[in-house]
């Protein structure tokens, strides 16, 4: 096991600029499935179902955490 190296300035502002980052991703997640939600609600007025919001809702969900996952995978470059 290698003894820890010192922290540079460097690294300290890299660190916060890569947490910034992912607070950032946390709010577009939730701007993402509430449009999703939006959407769906709006839909199912629309055309008179009753599945729409639940559907269009889940595929805000699994955009937004591809979106997470392509953003982390992006920092570990």
């Amino acid at each position: 096991m290698e003894p820890q190296k010192p922290r540079k300035e460097n690294d300290n502002s890299e660190l916060l600029r890569n947490a910034a980052s992912l607070s950032g991703v946390a709010i577009q997640m939730g701007v993402t499935i509430f449009l999703g939600n939006l959407l769906g609600e709006w839909l199912d007025q629309k055309f008179e179902k009753t599945f729409l919001e639940d559907t269009f809702t889940l595929l805000a969900v699994f955009l937004s955490i591809y979106l997470v996952i392509k953003k982390v995978m992006a920092l570990n470059k």
